[in-house]
């Protein structure tokens, strides 16, 4: 298998990737769900950061710091950069924010690596779907410091519209921040490992392939 049927694999026994009828956020109604909390064991965090790693090699993504929003992006962020060490022996640095900004001791927004002029940083998150973490953690590293963002890295990209517009969350944030946004997997990877039986829910294909077909943004 390729790391990323590896990674859908890992996803539906983690209990991460699920099929059925759910009601997003959103109010639309998907065939299928992605919970990124049930990555909930050391084991599962180790695993988590090398598919990291390898979207990082496999896009040659030009960073010198990782940058986790927290919260969610803080043991993403760790995992990763450790499992780039031990499996690619590239050595980086790492770097999350605080929700709120630190008054004693050595003070700041940041905890790791603190943000530097012309530093070039890549931002680890889990799935995008408004670009609601981007827009908040970007002032807080401009107004630290000129810091050259330039990737965002997340584990998913649904590939649908968002609403009321015409483009994805993912193609949203590339226009408006200029930023080059990696996934691991997308949806259409997940329709692929269904047809190859690489994971179990064959069954829903047809309603995995009308979501897309009713929702997906052109790519």
């Amino acid at each position: 298998m390729t790391y990323k049927e590896q990674f859908i694999k890992f996803m539906a026994d983690c209990g991460v990737l699920t099929f059925g009828d759910f009601t997003l956020k959103s109010g639309r109604k998907s065939p299928y769900f992605l919970n990124a909390g049930n990555y909930n064991t050391g084991a599962a965090l180790a695993r988590l950061g090398e598919f990291y790693a390898e979207c990082f090699m496999e896009n040659k993504i030009e960073a010198e710091t990782l940058f986790g929003p927290a919260y969610k992006g803080i043991p993403l962020v760790v995992s990763t950069a450790v499992a780039l060490k031990n499996k690619f022996d590239v050595d980086i640095n790492y770097c999350f924010d605080r929700k709120e900004e630190k008054d004693h001791g050595e003070g700041g927004w940041f905890v790791g690596k603190q943000p530097a002029n012309r530093e070039k940083i890549a931002i680890i998150d889990d799935v995008s779907t408004s670009g609601k973490a981007i827009r908040e953690v970007l002032p807080k590293l401009k107004k630290a410091a000129d810091v050259n963002v330039t990737s965002f890295v997340i584990t998913a990209d649904r590939m649908e519209k968002t609403a009321g517009g015409e483009l994805s969350a993912v193609q949203e944030i590339e226009r408006e921040f200029g930023i080059r946004v990696y996934s691991i997997i997308n949806i259409r990877d997940i329709i692929a490992a269904l047809e190859k039986n690489v994971i179990a829910g064959v069954e829903y294909l047809p309603k995995m392939k009308e979501y897309i077909d009713e929702f997906g943004a052109k790519y």
